[in-house]
């Protein structure tokens, strides 16, 4: 059965809670998801997952120190996470706050790694954001990044 994992750091609760919707989307599918604190992550839970969906929240525009030191590690897994399903979403204080750039360093990780990404044609287009505390449309779109990352593992699992 595929397995999705949420990795998440968060200094707030903001992207906690972001994880938590993004869980709830995951779920709605019947797929097995597993929502872990950054702190509590190792690289190996990348390879034992089929979908991988990282949160951070945005400093000066980027991932989290915590969330950059687990990709920059990755690279010891080059190779190994070809084919999986990734996506990322982020918080940040302000609009315009970097949000965009966080998730398009994330996704640029998962490109490199060769992960399969699916936008979306309407809302947060690259991966769900929120602006402080997240709100119905950050939960909505959290929602909506759960249920499409696991309908596409689910398709892959089956071609497999």
């Amino acid at each position: 059965m595929p397995k999705i994992i949420i990795i998440y750091d968060s200094q707030t609760g903001n992207t906690a809670k972001m994880a938590e919707f993004i869980g709830r989307g995951v779920e709605k599918e019947k797929i097995s998801c597993r929502i872990k604190k950054i702190e509590e992550t190792k690289l190996e839970d990348l390879k034992e997952h089929q979908g991988v969906i990282i949160g951070s929240p945005t400093y000066y525009g980027q991932p989290s120190s915590a969330i950059k030191k687990l990709l920059d590690e990755s690279v010891k897994l080059h190779g190994q996470l070809e084919g999986k399903v990734a996506a990322a979403f982020s918080s940040s204080a302000n609009i315009g706050g970097g949000n965009e750039t966080t998730i398009l360093g994330l996704l640029q990780a998962f490109l490199i790694h060769g992960m399969i990404i699916q936008g979306t044609s309407s809302g947060d287009h690259y991966g769900p954001v929120s602006i402080n505390q997240p709100d119905k449309r950050a939960e909505a779109e959290c929602l909506d990044l759960g249920r499409r990352v696991a309908k596409l593992v689910k398709k892959l699992s089956k071609n497999n």
